[in-house]
């Protein structure tokens, strides 16, 4: 025998008790009913009225389970359609994700041309403006010295930030030697201060 789960409890009760109808009242008092009825003797002239009222009761049980029934299948259905209807929007979100993620390299493809496009113009533009060879060594050479001079000045400046750089540190080391000593005069007063006020 399968063993019933606690989901299987539940969802038997609520078929049962249907929307909060009072079905769980309604079988304990058929029960009563049934009961009073089954001991009552049959010349008693309530037997007939609460063998119908019985019938009644059952029925509107049983039209309770059979609802409850038909709405957890309905629900059961809805379900499956929800989970058809997410499964369809996310086959649609991957193939919109990839629609996208393929404009995108097409974007960036086109963008790269168009920039390879307009350096070529740049380019032919400036080669067509360029001087000739002589003019050109000229201005190399002017190149060069003002580049070796920028070297230069470069270099005289790592130096001059080396510098700082020590003297900062230095600075840093003595600021933290003089509180040290600020730290041992503080704590040599304070010696100072109870043993006088001990004596």
């Amino acid at each position: 025998m399968a063993s019933v789960t606690d989901d299987d409890i539940i969802r038997r009760r609520l078929l049962i008790d249907g929307e909060g109808g009072n079905d769980d009242k309604r079988l304990n008092n058929l029960l009563k009913t049934f009961i009073r009825w089954s001991s009552a003797k049959e010349e008693d002239e309530n037997t007939q009225a609460m063998y119908q009222r019985m019938q009644a009761m059952i029925g509107q049980c049983e039209y309770t389970l059979e609802k409850g029934i038909n709405t957890y299948e309905m629900n059961k259905q809805e379900q499956k359609n929800y989970e058809k209807l997410r499964q369809d929007i996310e086959n649609k979100i991957e193939e919109a994700t990839a629609r996208i993620a393929e404009a995108k390299t097409e974007l960036q493809l086109a963008k790269c041309i168009r920039k390879n496009r307009q350096e070529y113009d740049n380019l032919a533009k400036i080669i067509q403006q360029q001087p000739d060879r002589q003019e050109t060594t000229k201005q190399l050479e002017a190149l060069d010295k003002e580049l070796s001079n920028l070297v230069k000045i470069k270099q005289q400046l790592e130096e001059k930030l080396e510098l700082r750089r020590k003297q900062f540190m230095v600075l840093i080391t003595s600021i933290r030697e003089l509180q040290h000593i600020l730290e041992d005069d503080e704590e040599k007063e304070k010696e100072e201060e109870m043993i006088i006020s001990a004596s």
